[in-house]
């Protein structure tokens, strides 16, 4: 499956795909990023939701993450 793929099958099925999987697919996208600026805020977040405990609040902060896969798909 291709990352585009991926990204479009989160964005389809998000709340059927785990945390961990929207958060690899964020980390894959990052480098595609034209700004440093938004790849560090990215990694900032990924970071701050893996050291969450609960899967229902990840999930929460996951959702807030959604429009960088938007934008993944619109070609940034």
């Amino acid at each position: 499956m291709t990352l585009e793929e991926q990204v479009t099958m989160a964005i389809n099925d998000f709340e059927n795909t785990s945390t961990e999987q929207i958060l690899e697919i964020l980390d894959k996208i990052m480098p595609e990023f034209k700004s440093n600026l938004t790849s560090e805020y990215l990694q900032g977040k990924i970071k701050k939701i893996l050291e969450l405990d609960g899967e229902s609040e990840k999930k929460e902060q996951c959702k807030a993450l959604m429009p960088y896969l938007d934008w993944y798909l619109q070609g940034l």
